[in-house]
């Protein structure tokens, strides 16, 4: 059970009851297991490449800025463009929205590298993570230097002993290379006064929003507060993709006394990063659809054949009347998209899109 770590205890209890009723064994073939008809309208197009390019379209279309990182994401949600949504709804329960978040620092992402890079609040952080790490390349270093001595003092018929050396070598110079690999990072985007004030900036802009938001303070500190944080950033959706959520999960919830699962909201370019590593339906296109917090992600993994196909035939009519792209994963989830004014993007915009979403499969 995918536990909400970002709710108040007094939701927890009837989260989790929610969850148990997600989770009823229906007593026939759930999830992939159900046998179903899949309408057209779920199925990618004649041309595969239409699917993602028309959401590509409709992001261009409205200018829609997407978040980069975590902190750019919280400046979304001070704007006002985006909703949150509860842990625990009327007809929906979040159902592992965030699963994937890490405790770690925040971070800037770039991009155009695709590299991240810890804030740090002042230079005085920033000093004390690079003496750290000039303590660590000087001991491995060192160390380096040692072993690659004993190794050639050993005799060749100690094989044993030259084999123990050879493992210690390799892990101390991956060690090391690690080590490099991070001064390298932290110079090139702490390189220049400019850049180090920018990244400054932004842990400030950060370290304000934590102190309270959403009545609650987080400790930056804090490993877990900070993934607490970061699950309840990802709880966000745009004005017209919650429409059609709520939409969609109230009439799933009045005819089988169940909240909608869902599973993935808004996602900023770096969290879409890191899911393509485990992913293969974390698209690596330009703008991913999560990216612009018009998309959201029903699981169906224990949904029966009546239940699949109902939520089929509802996202089906919503496609036909031009309100949404949808599209049935076969990793138990559809895929859902909302049009900001209920309707398509300009055909012209959608073919200027195909040749840049990659080629058709």
């Amino acid at each position: 059970m995918l536990s909400p770590v970002t709710a108040p205890e007094a939701i927890v209890d009837p989260w989790k009851e929610a969850a148990l009723k997600v989770e009823q064994d229906r007593g026939e073939p759930m999830g992939r297991a159900a046998k179903v008809e899949v309408p057209t309208q779920l199925k990618h197009y004649t041309d595969s490449r239409r699917f993602l390019g028309t959401q590509l379209a409709e992001s261009r279309q409205h200018r829609l800025k997407t978040p980069a990182d975590f902190v750019e994401l919280l400046d979304l949600i001070g704007q006002g463009e985006l909703v949150e949504l509860s842990p625990l709804g009327k007809h929906y329960i979040l159902y592992g929205v965030g699963m994937m978040a890490t405790d770690g620092p925040f971070t800037h992402y770039d991009k155009s590298s695709g590299k991240s890079v810890t804030l740090y609040a002042n230079e005085a952080e920033l000093k004390k993570e690079l003496d750290l790490i000039g303590e660590s390349e000087k001991t491995l270093t060192e160390t380096n230097k040692n072993l690659i001595r004993q190794r050639q003092q050993t005799p060749r018929r100690e094989t044993e002993t030259r084999q123990k050396l050879d493992s210690q070598l390799k892990e101390n110079r991956t060690q090391l290379n690690e080590v490099l690999s991070r001064k390298q990072l932290l110079t090139s985007f702490y390189g220049s006064a400019k850049s180090r004030q920018a990244l400054f900036s932004k842990y400030e802009k950060l370290a304000a929003f934590a102190k309270d938001f959403g009545g609650r303070a987080y400790d930056l500190n804090d490993p877990g507060a900070r993934k607490e944080l970061k699950v309840k950033l990802l709880s966000y959706l745009r004005p017209a993709a919650f429409k059609v959520l709520e939409e969609l999960a109230q009439v799933y919830q009045n005819k089988f006394g169940r909240p909608l699962p869902i599973t993935s909201l808004i996602r900023p370019d770096e969290y879409q990063a890191e899911l393509r590593e485990t992913n293969r339906n974390a698209t690596s296109v330009d703008v991913p659809p999560h990216t612009t917090g018009l998309a959201f992600d029903v699981f169906y993994r224990f949904m029966s054949a009546a239940e699949q196909d109902f939520v089929m035939a509802a996202l089906a009519r919503m496609r036909d009347a031009g309100r949404i792209e949808a599209l049935r994963e076969l990793r138990n989830h559809y895929h859902v998209f909302a049009f900001v004014n209920g309707k398509p993007p300009e055909e012209r915009l959608i073919r200027r899109t195909l040749d840049q979403v990659g080629p058709p499969r």
